[in-house]
């Protein structure tokens, strides 16, 4: 499994939105600090002081790209990329 700041520069650089596996897609959410629940194949994530609530799918063993674009955009409305050590 890569590494979360490998999987949050493959994110942000937006050229692998399709070959992001699902796994490292929601270990970077819960290393950023968001909060799982997981309601049948649907994985809900909240964060204290960030109003949207996070709700993604596996699409077989990836995630869906419009809910990495998603992601995307929440990580750089809140610049949650920092919370990621070295």
């Amino acid at each position: 499994m890569p590494r979360p700041q490998t999987t949050l520069r493959r994110l942000l650089s937006g050229t692998s939105d399709a070959n992001l596996r699902f796994a490292d897609f929601i270990q970077l959410l819960r290393v950023i600090g968001f909060n799982e629940r997981i309601r049948g194949d649907h994985h809900i994530f909240t964060r204290p002081g960030i109003p949207e609530i996070i709700n993604v799918q596996p699409n077989r063993s990836m995630a869906k790209v419009y809910q990495v674009r998603q992601v995307r955009d929440l990580i750089l409305k809140y610049q949650l990329g920092g919370a990621i050590d070295e």
